[in-house]
């Protein structure tokens, strides 16, 4: 009786609950498998999705010629249509309503300023469409006093988007029920996010114990922050030292 119950233990109930012995070459794998991969992820390459955007961008093209100046597939196979800023509402409207587009969630909206352009303002618009599960991305341009139409019409979304450009970038946006700004405090002069805006700004707030508030003033700094090293890291190698007949700034 004794010896059989060993026997069923050592057999069948072991099989059965699976309290079986784990090779060592098994354990050898699960263990590599647990390996942090230190590689770079590099996204292969898919011939078919690049062609698919690429048609797609063709027929956007084909449909709206008046608005539609550029398309391009990036790398990372993102869609890009580049469009004239008088097309912002006809675009994004065919976009959302089309049958084969339905890209009706504006993801996000922001700018980029490029001072060397003579539109130095690019306006990017992210689009996805929950119907598709695809993305594209609306790019436009204006300068500083050239006002763009408002997307609020379209997407609601875009409304504090666009309070938030024209707080860092100084666009106009017409047609927009409630340009304020949004981020910086009452009465700010400028826009942080020119590549003009110098880094230590224009004002300076502090607590001012005899008015009891928060006041704005001019900034000044202390001649401590008013020097500037000039010298480059590289110097301290001898291949890279400057030779005594090179005049230096002072």
């Amino acid at each position: 009786m004794a010896a059989s119950l060993c026997r069923f233990v050592r057999g069948g109930f072991g099989r059965n609950f699976g309290f079986v012995s784990r090779s060592p070459a098994l354990v050898h794998a699960r263990f590599d498998s647990t390996i942090t991969e230190t590689r770079p992820t590099v996204r292969p390459k898919d011939e078919v999705t690049h062609n698919q955007l690429s048609a797609f961008g063709e027929y956007i093209a084909e449909i709206l010629p008046k608005y539609v100046q550029q398309v391009q597939v990036t790398c990372f196979n993102e869609l890009e249509v580049m469009i004239h800023p008088d097309g912002v509402v006809p675009v994004l409207l065919f976009l959302r309503d089309h049958t084969n587009a339905q890209f009706k969630n504006l993801t996000d909206q922001t700018a980029v300023d490029i001072p060397s352009r003579q539109n130095r303002f690019e306006l990017v618009y992210n689009l996805l469409s929950l119907r598709f599960n695809s993305r594209i991305r609306i790019k436009t341009y204006t300068d500083e006093l050239t006002p763009v139409d408002s997307a609020v019409p379209v997407h609601l979304a875009a409304n504090w988007y666009e309070r938030e450009i024209w707080d860092m970038y100084g666009v106009f946006f017409a047609n927009h029920p409630d340009l304020r700004r949004i981020l910086t405090d009452y009465g700010f002069e400028g826009h942080p996010f020119r590549k003009d805006f110098p880094l230590s700004g224009y004002v300076e707030v502090r607590y001012d114990d005899e008015v009891k508030r928060v006041v704005a003033e001019p900034v000044e700094l202390s001649q401590e922050f008013r020097k500037f090293d000039l010298n480059s890291p590289w110097e301290v190698f001898p291949a890279h030292r400057e030779s005594k007949d090179t005049p230096k700034l002072e």
